[in-house]
């Protein structure tokens, strides 16, 4: 039986996924030195790479989120972006386990906030266990409607695209 969702699915995954690194990298990028400040809270890089990273990075998110909106390379883009989560959860993890108490500044802001509960870790790492199942499901599933790469976009020129296209969304 052919899923006719799966696409409708995969477009709300990648135009959701999308806003969500938008997003992120916007509110980031629009105050690096608050982000420097986030990135050095995690005491995993050393000083000189901070401020760098936390010019990078944003930028990174933000084209990542552009390609997913736009509809190219979308496989390619979610695997990134799901390694991207994984080591997102692994350095929320670290500070965790090594007693930090920070707040992991993913949407802004950051730093030491002694306010900051294992419950406050806890769902930082649950919520990107969630975008990382959203690449997931689009690095199986990259096709959806109205994207514009190749590879992403559905085929409905003829007849054999459409079924090929049917047989994948299976």
């Amino acid at each position: 039986m052919v899923n006719r969702w799966v696409p409708w699915v995969s477009l709300l995954a990648r135009v959701g996924l999308a806003a969500v690194l938008i997003v992120a990298g916007g509110l980031k990028a629009a105050d690096p030195d608050q982000s420097e400040i986030a990135v050095r809270a995690y005491h995993i890089l050393p000083d000189s790479l901070a401020y760098p990273t936390s010019l990078v990075l944003p930028m990174f998110e933000i084209a990542l989120g552009l390609l997913l909106l736009i509809g190219l390379a979308v496989r390619p883009t979610a695997i990134v972006s799901a390694v991207l989560f994984v080591v997102l959860i692994g350095v929320i993890a670290s500070v965790w386990a090594r007693g930090y108490t920070i707040d992991c500044g993913c949407f802004g802001g950051g730093g030491e906030d002694a306010s900051v509960t294992w419950w406050h870790y806890l769902t930082e790492i649950l919520r990107d266990v969630g975008f990382l199942a959203i690449a997931l499901w689009l690095s199986v599933f990259p096709r959806s409607r109205w994207a514009l790469g190749p590879g992403s976009r559905l085929r409905w020129d003829s007849p054999d695209a459409a079924a090929t296209d049917e047989k994948e969304l299976v």
